[in-house]
């Protein structure tokens, strides 16, 4: 019988340890797959976003390096030369690079040219980066009218033209097209999530709208722009909220969704385009107080995760919506005298290195991104999903640690908040809160 317990106890610990041998999170620092865009630690200051004067130094904390004036507004009037310059003032007082959104359903050439002339010349405001209209892919649900991908391809190359004109030096941003979901690509044949699944690819025609863009407008376009909102798309759905559970599963998508878009545009074009995702959170509409809703940890947690995947797939710019809301406008980062839980998934990102290492992890529900600092530490960040505290072994593959590592917590009960120091070297074994962001700071040695 004792023979039996002691061959159980050593199966059991066998078990123990291959799971254990499994759930390796590994980096690699001799990989670097290239410098990290500052510009994915982005914001939207849409025409409702005013950041009040006494939170201006909170909001610059965050890191923001790119803000968008941007979203519905921006087809509903011309943009006015004292938006300009209030956009302008609180962009450059955070460390924005700032871009401008032109009008282009109701709009024209002459104004958008005009908007360029106030901006850069009169104001020498210096925007470098411009886009023109805003998710013209549903502007059948949006103002009502039946706008084709071929309508759309005439009238922005027309404005383009008009502003170039004025400013040739400028960056022109777009399509701004919404819910472009590419799940599989093989040559022509594309599948997308479409409908109440949260896609909208093709116009009233059939045409879909990304392609037809590239074919009319590829050659002014710089940088090829995108917004997505996983729940809850444009169907019947659209004042669903998100759970944990879908928030848990959604963040991988981007892993499938940024190659594919990459296939399209190279696809279509023969060259590679650099890629910005304009707009981005979980709910296009006002989901708050919820589990998982537009103002709770857990989707600053399922936001962190994005971010993540998003540097991890070279992505050059990525703005959260929105930068500031208050009362229901729950979505934004700070309200008028306070900041909301994915204020701190930026806060995390401020220790981040700036040039990305290989990073691996075989759980799906634990994330790890690592990227080298100037000074030559390491930094890891890993987010545990999941319902149940995780324990990995570290794989630092040739890393040196030249001391202690800097651990800073984000969780539900901690705010982007310093823990004590730990050793960290390869092979060690580190465990991560459940429903967690951690962040390590290794020094080189």
């Amino acid at each position: 019988m004792k023979k039996v317990l002691l061959l159980l106890v050593i199966l059991c610990l066998s078990v123990s340890a291959i799971s254990a041998q499994d759930d390796v999170l590994t980096v690699d620092t001799s990989q670097s797959l290239g410098p990290i865009s500052p510009f994915v630690y982005g914001s939207n200051l849409g025409q409702n976003a005013i950041i009040p004067l006494s939170m201006m130094d909170t909001a610059a904390a965050a890191g923001i390096n790119f803000a968008r004036l941007g979203g519905g507004d921006s087809d509903r009037f011309d943009v006015r030369n004292s938006v300009v310059d209030v956009f302008i003032y609180q962009a450059r007082a955070i460390g924005a690079e700032p871009l401008m959104t032109v009008r282009l359903a109701g709009g024209s050439p002459e104004a958008a040219a005009e908007a360029v002339r106030y901006a850069n010349i009169e104001r020498g405001h210096n925007i470098r980066y411009w886009s023109i209209g805003n998710e013209p892919n549903i502007f059948g649900s949006t103002l009502g009218d039946d706008y084709t991908a071929e309508r759309y391809n005439r009238e922005w190359r027309a404005i383009a033209e008009a502003m170039l004109a004025v400013d040739p030096e400028i960056i022109l941003v777009g399509p701004d097209i919404t819910q472009y979901v590419p799940l599989s690509v093989d040559g022509e044949n594309i599948v997308y999530s479409e409908g109440e699944d949260g896609g909208h690819p093709r116009d009233s025609e059939g045409k879909d709208w990304l392609i037809e863009f590239l074919r009319a407008n590829g050659d002014l376009v710089d940088i090829i722009s995108f917004h997505r909102y996983p729940y809850p798309g444009l169907g019947d759905t659209r004042d669903a909220i998100a759970t944990i559970e879908d928030l848990r599963v959604n963040s991988r998508e981007w892993d499938t969704i940024v190659p594919n878009w990459r296939q399209i545009i190279l696809n279509t074009t023969g060259r590679e385009y650099p890629i910005a995702v304009t707009e981005i959170n979980s709910n296009s509409s006002l989901s708050c107080g919820g589990e998982a809703s537009l103002d709770s940890f857990y989707n600053a947690l399922w936001f962190a995760d994005v971010l993540g995947r998003l540097i991890e797939n070279q992505v050059d710019i990525a703005a959260s919506w929105d930068m500031q809301g208050i009362g229901p406008r729950c979505y934004g980062l700070i309200t008028s005298n306070s900041v909301r839980p994915i204020y701190y998934s930026y806060l995390m990102y401020t220790h981040f290195g700036s040039e990305l290492v290989s990073a691996n992890s075989t759980d799906p529900d634990v994330s790890i991104y690592a990227a080298l600092r100037e000074d030559g530490a390491l930094t890891i960040i890993v987010i545990n999903l999941g319902p149940e505290t995780a324990t990995r072994t570290l794989d630092l593959g040739d890393f040196e640690a030249g001391d202690d590592a800097e651990v800073w917590l984000f969780d539900g009960t901690h705010n982007a908040q310093l823990q004590n120091a730990i050793a960290l070297t390869s092979g060690a074994q580190i465990t991560v809160p459940a429903q967690s962001m951690t962040l390590y700071v290794i020094p080189a040695a």
